[in-house]
């Protein structure tokens, strides 16, 4: 099915990894188109402002990456938000069950040079793409802390990583977060993703009756259409009316 034609009265929110750049060997590998930056904020004056980015990375990184063009950003699946006011929000962070955590991984990691430990602060991330062998051993760890954490800590899966972090909130709260007030308020929602992680954020807005996309082909999922990659998701930002 074709994307839908864009609307000036949509509240657009986008995914980062997967979705406006493609995946990496390592987070800090990624190549970031140099249009991008530039293609987002013509994006958020043609909506009014009703731009958002809904990424697993911390918001300083997005900022970095998009040279400060979008706002409103959550970060961390949303455990970290500035809203369009430009006020930040953090959620409580369970600081002794991620620290257990680090030390119960890092012998693991240093057994198997291929593995990779993202410490994002609020959530790690242990990384295998250059380890795929190593899948099932991964998830093994992964969910045994999180079962030892006592609830405080849940297992996300997502492209070949396990992502450790607190139980609770994900990509859709984020969403319904924003789409409450000004700029993204009355306006119908549209989400970009094109993960496991991203699914929560496709129910969300099915439920508002807004517009759900999965970038790339893969697995089943609660999106309404498809981008055939990010090359596909990004022509079609760009074909996006002017302000």
């Amino acid at each position: 099915m074709s994307l839908p034609t864009p609307s000036d009265d949509w509240a657009l929110f986008l995914d980062f990894d997967g979705t406006l750049v493609n995946l990496a060997d390592a987070p800090d590998a990624i190549v970031v188109d140099p249009s991008l930056p530039e293609v987002l904020r013509r994006l958020r004056a043609g909506l009014d402002g009703a731009l958002a980015i809904i990424s697993g990375r911390p918001i300083e990184q997005i900022d970095r990456y998009l040279h400060d063009a979008v706002p409103v950003v959550a970060g961390q699946h949303g455990m970290e938000r500035r809203d369009g006011q430009g006020v930040l929000h953090h959620d409580p962070v369970p600081e002794h069950a991620l620290a257990a955590a680090r030390v119960l991984l890092a012998p693991f990691i240093a057994r198997h040079p291929g593995l990779l430990l993202e410490d994002k602060g609020a959530s790690l991330v242990l990384h295998y793409r250059q380890a795929p062998e190593l899948a099932a051993e991964c998830e093994r760890q992964a969910r045994n802390i999180a079962t030892n954490s006592g609830g405080e800590l849940t297992v996300q899966d997502g492209k070949m990583i396990f992502e450790i972090k607190s139980d609770g909130q994900h990509k859709g709260d984020a969403v319904a977060y924003f789409m409450q007030e000004p700029p993204f308020q009355g306006r119908t929602p549209v989400f970009a993703g094109d993960d496991v992680t991203d699914e929560a954020g496709f129910a969300i807005v099915n439920r508002m009756g807004g517009i759900s996309i999965r970038v790339g082909d893969g697995a089943a999922s609660a999106a309404r259409y498809r981008a055939p990659g990010v090359a596909g998701l990004f022509a079609w930002l760009k074909a996006f009316p002017d302000a």
